[in-house]
């Protein structure tokens, strides 16, 4: 075993090839990295118990114990490094074990010098990021047996929703649920029905948008033998196996008009006849219905029937979108992770604080159903105990803001944002640009009297005139510069300022020379 250099961090290089260790050693040294090597897996082992190195490049094929073996082994050695296996046999089951085994990544021989640096600092990050996770002690904030329904929110806007739900449980009275798709529009049916009297009874939910329309009354109603083609026997429909129980209708606004007439009449009189059948039936249902549609429109525009409307309608009961309660947005995160851990589908029990800020600050057009989804993605594909920045999908870690995100503060943005579009930075970081001659205590009036349209067309035609066909790196460099100047080059301050990280900006230093 070898050291290079006493700065941290420190990278373990562990490979067979002693060329391989040394060429590994001169990059990564250069880069001001604490570098150690080991020739075997039993070898790197004894390494990584001894200096903790937070990340180890490591050679899949070696004599002795494998890559793949050490890298099981280092899964139990706390604080875990973060592992960049190294091969020159790119198969499909390579990289497949690879993430299997829980690698961070891994990199083809022979070598790219840029891959590898930016490998290591990848991984680095993620390293802190999981020993500052750990360091808060963040523990489950919620129980999954206190959300049996699946209802989670601390927001006023669901405690309201929450509040109705009580009200209505206990009666018979029909509840309308609007909202958007992924609101969760059938999680409150349900909570209406095991909050009521019916609870002995069945719960039948039935997405009116799934079934075509010439299938959706003899699935609701049922149907008699040699009713239609394929009719071979009598069907017994929806409201007839939910008789004394509930029936939640979703996405009612999709039916059509001759089932809308059908639907009315059980509401009225607690009657139907099954598809080509003469006798009437009879039922005792409670209809909860539900619609991301507008009916109101649809009624004005004689494609939803008014009587039917005013038959549902009789307590309704809106959702509010993600985007207008994200404050529950960290509880429902863990909900679904606990969930997860509770099926054995995932280990991961956390997100980086970092991550997190992305999270509370995405636009959620999918609502809570896009949320769970992309946790139990990001879950998946996590490495370490909790889900990192790289584990989000591509338009959550490249800045799909919300609206309201825009307006974040510099603590906020350097916590959650990697990259900073040109379009969402503030006027005043042009307004040197603008109004070169004015002092600054002339710039409030003079940035009041300029649009930004303004600001914006000055800056393009003097960029356009002195770049060429680099217009995004000439602005950026200059705009960084003049916040490094105006912090002193106190890279923590600037870093804030622009609204991206520190490693971001130390990138944008080296790669502009600053």
């Amino acid at each position: 075993m070898t050291s290079a250099a006493t700065a941290e961090p420190k990278i373990l290089v562990i490979d067979d090839d002693k060329e391989i260790r040394y060429s590994l050693e001169r990059v990564l040294s250069s880069r001001k990295y604490q570098v150690l090597t080991a020739g075997s897996g039993e070898e790197g082992l004894e390494v990584v118990k001894e200096a903790k190195p937070q990340v180890v490049f490591m050679d899949i094929r070696m004599g002795g114990m494998s890559g793949l073996e050490t890298l099981q082994h280092l899964r139990s050695i706390e604080p875990k490094p973060m592992v960049i296996l190294m091969t020159a046999f790119g198969t499909t089951q390579t990289a497949i074990e690879a993430m299997k085994f829980g690698a961070f990544d891994y990199i083809m021989k022979p070598f790219d010098i840029k891959k590898v640096i930016a490998l290591t600092e990848g991984a680095l990050n993620a390293y802190r990021d999981l020993v500052s996770l750990r360091d808060k002690e963040d523990r489950p904030i919620l129980n999954t047996d206190d959300y049996k329904e699946g209802m989670v929110g601390k927001s006023e806007a669901m405690q309201e929703v929450f509040k109705v739900i009580g009200q209505v449980a206990f009666s018979d009275v029909t509840v309308l649920i609007t909202g958007e798709s992924g609101t969760g529009k059938e999680l409150v049916a349900r909570g209406i029905y095991q909050h009521s009297r019916r609870t002995q009874k069945p719960f039948v939910a039935v997405n009116c948008a799934a079934i075509p329309e010439n299938l959706i009354e003899s699935e609701l109603f049922g149907h008699e033998k040699g009713s239609f083609t394929g009719a071979t026997g009598q069907r017994i429909g929806k409201f007839e196996v939910c008789d004394g129980g509930t029936i939640f209708l979703d996405e009612i606004g999709d039916m059509a008009l001759p089932t809308q007439t059908k639907i009315l009449r059980v509401i009225q009189d607690g009657e139907y006849q099954r598809v080509g059948g003469m006798k009437t039936l009879k039922t005792n249902v409670r209809i909860i219905a539900a619609t991301n549609r507008n009916l109101e429109e649809m009624v004005a525009e004689k494609t939803f029937r008014e009587d039917l409307y005013y038959r549902l309608n009789v307590v309704r009961l809106r959702l509010p979108a993600l985007r207008e309660r994200k404050e529950d947005i960290p509880d429902l995160i863990d909900f679904a992770l606990q969930k997860l851990v509770k099926k054995q589908q995932t280990h991961v029990n956390k997100v980086s604080p970092e991550a997190m800020t992305l999270l509370k600050h995405y636009n959620w057009p999918g609502n809570v159903r896009e949320l769970e989804n992309v946790i139990y993605r990001s879950a998946v594909l996590a490495q370490g105990e909790a889900i990192l920045i790289k584990d989000l999908p591509e338009e959550i870690r490249h800045g799909q803001l919300s609206e309201s995100s825009k307006g974040l503060g510099p603590e906020d943005a350097d916590e959650g944002r990697s990259e900073t579009p040109l379009e969402s930075l503030g006027d005043e970081d042009f307004s040197p640009h603008a109004i070169s001659r004015a002092s600054r205590e002339e710039a409030p009036s003079l940035l009041e009297s300029l649009s930004v349209g303004d600001l914006w067309d000055q800056l393009y035609e003097k960029t356009r005139a002195e770049a060429s066909g680099n217009l995004l790196s000439v602005v950026e460099k200059e705009l960084i510069r003049r916040v490094l100047r105006e912090t002193g080059g106190n890279q923590v301050k600037a870093s804030k300022l622009l609204g991206i990280t520190r490693a971001t900006l130390r990138k944008r230093i080296d790669q502009y020379d600053l």
